[in-house]
C-alpha cells in the first residue's frame, strides 16, 4: 500500500483549490499560498490528513464495518464506483435519494422490489407478455442504476466517504444525523470542520479523485486482509 508521493500528488493536481473569492475561511490552515487568484492546498497537510483517514478506515474494515462511498459528480462517479466495488464496499454514484440512510427501511423495500423483478424476468415458469417484460426491464434498470451499489447492504454503514461535501451535502447531513463517521475530500470552497476526517484536496479533477480514493480503498483492503488472517488464526487455535 504505497502512499502517494508529493510528485504524484502534484502530477494529479491534488494541490489546486478554487478561486480565492470562492474560498471558505475555515480552510485557511490547509492553504499553502495563492497563485494567480487560485488557492494552492498545502500538500504536507494533505499527506497528514490522508494518513489519519486511511488508518481509521483500515481499522473499521478490520473490525468488519462497512463504509459507504458517495460521489455523484460526473468526473468522480466511475472512479469511486470501481474502487468501492474492488473492496466490496457499498457506493452511491448516481443520485442520492433523500432518506437513503435516515429512511433505510424504505430503501431496503426498493432493493427487494428490484430483486423480485429480476426473479420474475429470469423465471421461465412465470408467464409475462412482451410489453410487461419491457416495462419490468426498464423499471429494473432504473432501480439498479440508483440502488445497485447498495443492493447488498443489509444494515446501515458505520461510515461514509464523500468526494466534495459541498456537492454531497444531503448525504453528509444524513450521516451526521445518524452519528456516522465521516471521511471526505474537501476543497478550498468547503468547511472541513463538517467532517470527522477531512482530506484537503482538489475534488474536481478526476486524477486527484482517483489518487486519493484508491489509496483509502487500498487501506480498507489491507484491513480486510488482516481480518481474514486473524479469523484463520483463531480457527487454527
Amino acid at each position: 500500500m504505497n502512499k502517494p508521493t508529493y510528485e504524484e500528488m502534484l502530477e494529479a493536481g491534488v494541490h489546486y483549490g478554487h478561486l480565492k473569492r470562492k474560498w471558505n475561511p475555515k480552510m485557511l490552515p490547509y492553504i499553502f499560498m495563492e497563485r494567480k487568484g487560485i488557492h494552492i492546498i498545502d500538500l504536507n497537510r494533505t499527506s497528514e490528513c490522508l494518513d489519519r483517514a486511511a488508518y481509521a478506515m483500515k481499522q473499521m474494515a478490520k473490525s468488519g464495518k462497512k463504509i459507504l462511498f458517495v460521489a455523484t459528480k460526473k468526473q468522480a462517479k466511475d472512479i469511486v464506483a470501481n474502487a468501492a466495488r474492488s473492496a466490496e464496499m457499498p457506493y452511491v454514484t448516481e443520485r442520492w435519494l433523500g432518506g437513503m440512510m435516515t429512511n433505510f427501511s424504505t430503501i431496503r423495500k426498493s432493493v427487494k422490489k428490484m430483486n423480485n423483478i429480476e426473479k420474475m424476468l429470469n423465471d421461465p415458469a412465470i408467464s409475462i407478455t412482451k410489453k410487461e417484460r419491457l416495462t419490468l426491464s426498464r423499471e429494473k434498470e432504473k432501480l439498479e442504476r440508483v440502488l445497485g451499489g447498495v443492493a447488498n447492504l443489509n444494515r446501515l454503514p458505520s461510515a461514509v466517504f464523500m468526494v466534495d461535501i459541498h456537492h454531497e451535502h444531503i448525504a453528509l447531513a444524513e450521516a451526521k444525523r445518524l452519528g456516522m463517521k465521516t471521511f471526505a475530500m474537501v476543497d478550498t470552497n468547503s468547511d472541513p470542520n463538517k467532517v470527522d476526517f477531512a482530506i484537503p484536496s482538489n475534488d474536481d479533477a478526476s486524477k486527484s479523485v482517483k489518487l486519493i480514493t484508491e489509496y483509502v480503498v487500498n487501506a480498507i483492503k489491507a484491513g480486510l486482509e488482516e481480518r481474514r488472517v486473524a479469523k484463520l488464526d483463531s480457527k487454527e487455535d
